[in-house]
Parts: structure tokens; sequence; C-alpha cells
């Protein structure tokens, strides 16, 4: 995810642990993905929150970002999908330089308020590289066995601008392309008539992207009947 201030709302611990990266790769042009081992008690992280990562120079200089986890609550490791934002002196780093085992600071989980509890029927609408707190939640009600429980709908430009695509669509999220056509589809943003049957139902929902997109979600929602009190945003833009 793109970087975002690195703020606590104090829900996370209060430390910095030092986190091992056990692996690195890079899945599509612009991103790193990092799978990394926290140490001392499991830290089971509830979908859809965050973490801040903490670099530190030698000369004592520090910087700071906040990233959403990909993994699913109880998998061992924590799965942060980074964005390579421009002049991005965190997501820079993360993409050129670190390699499997190397340490550096993280503080979380982090966040109550953006979370999928598992139970209550929610829908999820995320933009570009928003999708990834959606991913948690995903994996989350696929490792329940109750996919149904949760209805994605992800907006990119193209299917290799965005970040696990396979996944998301192996397990039945919506996908619309703006610049490409999908299949029989042509290039645009969701219709209403095709978002309605995924919003039916749906007691919360979850808009995750950028400032622009997340008022494009929020309004579309509004629109089909969900309350405003039950839309929880997440919204990014790039940080200095």
């Amino acid at each position: 995810m793109p970087d975002l201030p690195g703020v606590s709302d104090g829900s996370g611990p209060s430390g910095w642990e030092l986190a091992t990266v056990r692996a690195v790769d890079h899945p599509l042009e612009g991103y790193v993905r990092l799978r990394l081992e926290v140490p001392g008690e499991a830290r089971r992280h509830l979908a859809g929150q965050h973490y801040v990562v903490r670099l530190r120079a030698d000369d004592g200089y520090t910087a700071q970002r906040s990233y959403s986890t990909a993994s699913a609550p109880g998998d061992p490791l924590v799965e942060l999908m980074v964005e390579r934002m421009p002049d991005g002196e965190v997501s820079g780093f993360l993409h050129d330089e670190v390699r499997v085992g190397d340490t550096f600071e993280l503080r979380g989980p982090i966040g109550r308020w953006f979370v999928w509890d598992g139970e209550t029927p929610a829908v999820a609408f995320a933009g570009g590289s928003g999708v990834v707190p959606i991913v948690s939640m995903l994996r989350h009600a696929v490792g329940l066995g109750r996919p149904d429980l949760l209805r994605v709908v992800v907006v990119g430009r193209s299917l290799d601008a965005l970040p696990y695509v396979d996944e998301l669509r192996a397990t039945g999220a919506f996908v619309a392309l703006t610049r490409e056509n999908l299949g029989s589809r042509v290039a645009a943003p969701p219709y209403p008539e095709e978002l309605a049957p995924l919003v039916a139902g749906a007691e919360v929902a979850f808009v995750c992207g950028g400032v622009g997109f997340a008022g494009y979600a929020t309004r579309e929602l509004e629109d089909l009947g969900v309350a405003s009190s039950a839309i929880r945003v997440e919204q990014f833009g790039v940080t200095g």
C-alpha cells in the first residue's frame, strides 16, 4: 500500500519490535512483497489492520511509514505489499535494498475502525493498491469457510497494475478495469447495476484507495442505499 503517515491510533503495542525479512519478491512492476517474522508472542492482527515500518540510518536519522497487511489473521508472518512512491525514501529503500535476512523496526498491529470481524455481512470497495487490506479480509473469509460474507469490488487501470489480481479473481472478486477491456466487459468503472447485487444485504462497507477514489466509492455506495454510518474509509496519499 502507498505511504501513509506513520501515526498510531493507540490500539497497537506501545513499543517497536525488530522484524526479520523471511521472503521478498517483486510480483509486478512498482511493488515489492515482504514476508516478515516478528519475534515474541504470536501477533494476531485483525483483517484490515496496518503496521508502521521504521528505518534507522547509522547516523540516527529515522523515517517511518504505515503499510496495511495482506496476511490473514493467524498467519505466522506479516505480509506487506509496498508500492514504490515517487521520491519515497521508505518505499524506495524497501524496493531496492531489502534482502532476505535483513531486519528493521516494526510497530503494530494498529487500527480498530477499518477492521472486518469475520461475521458481519460486508462489501469491500478498493482502488488500485487499496486492495491490500481487502486481501487480508478476503483471506480471512476464505479461511473461515465463509467467502459469501464478504463481497469485493476492485477497480484498476489494467490487470498488470493490480496487486493480487489473480487471487482476487479466483476468490470471486468483481474486477472493473478502466483502461483495458476484461473479457466481454468494456473498460469502465463499475456500473450501478453491477454494484447493486454486491451491495445488497451488506451491513458494513469498507472503502480503500486514493482520496479521489474514496470519494467516488463512498458516493456510489450511498446512492445504492448504504448508510453513511456503515461506510468505513481508509484513504491514502503520498507523504513528504
